[in-house]
């Protein structure tokens, strides 16, 4: 299954990529942005852009968001459907965006990036109970899939995903970017940031991440996914 989702981050590098140029502009914009935050830790890695944020959520904010996401979790899909048995097994679901406190949160990472609200997609709670886990993935889209014909319309290629952790887990559930060799433990409240595109635009394969099956509790985050337009 790795050496597959491998196989595909490297023939995507070369596949039809419309939005390359919008994706670098947006790319550097926000790398200045981050680069300048005083609250932005980098992750050593010269192969990814990833950033972490500690206490970017406060404790009432992350219980109360759990809450909606026990509301609307069902078992996890992926778009690729070969993928989806043992793949993701969380579950998850979009959030209620008319709840103030999403709302706040959703503002507070689009002015953190400097990214239009518009750009991003509704915010997704996933989580993992037990054994529970997402195998390494990366978050942009193969332009040679069939479903990029439904997504290039509703905002194209994704940019940058946002992903808070809700709580601390007992045991497990760590973040993994095994490319730049580094995993990130749940710890509520923080946030990491990642460009899922190198420099020029182009899909970055070294952002193939994954999430380690829960040991003992339960893990809840959230995403947020910003295209390169507007988001339908």
């Amino acid at each position: 299954m790795r050496d597959t989702v491998e196989t595909m981050a490297n023939e995507t590098k070369v596949a039809p990529n419309p939005d390359k140029q919008r994706l670098g502009k947006v790319g550097n914009e926000v790398r200045e942005r981050l680069a300048a935050d005083p609250t932005a830790y980098k992750v050593p890695s010269d192969r990814a852009e990833v950033f972490a944020f500690s206490e970017f959520l406060n404790q009432a904010e992350c219980d109360h968001i759990i809450r909606l996401v026990d509301d609307v979790a069902k078992p996890s899909e992926v778009f690729e459907k070969v993928y989806q048995a043992a793949y993701r097994t969380s579950y998850s679901g979009d959030v209620d965006r008319g709840d103030n406190v999403v709302k706040m949160v959703e503002r507070r990472i689009s002015d953190l990036l400097g990214i239009d609200l518009a750009w991003g997609e509704a915010v997704q709670g996933q989580r993992y109970r037990p054994e529970q886990e997402f195998k390494e993935h990366c978050d942009w889209f193969d332009t040679t899939s069939d479903y990029w014909q439904e997504e290039i319309v509703r905002g194209g290629q994704r940019s940058w995903t946002a992903m808070a952790f809700l709580n601390d887990v007992e045991e497990g559930g760590e973040t993994r970017f095994p490319k730049i060799g580094i995993q990130i433990p749940p710890q509520a409240g923080a946030l990491l940031v990642w460009n899922n595109c190198l420099a020029d635009g182009s899909p970055n394969p070294d952002t193939l991440h994954a999430a380690s099956p829960v040991k003992q509790g339960v893990k809840y985050v959230v995403t947020k996914w910003f295209r390169s337009r507007r988001w339908t």
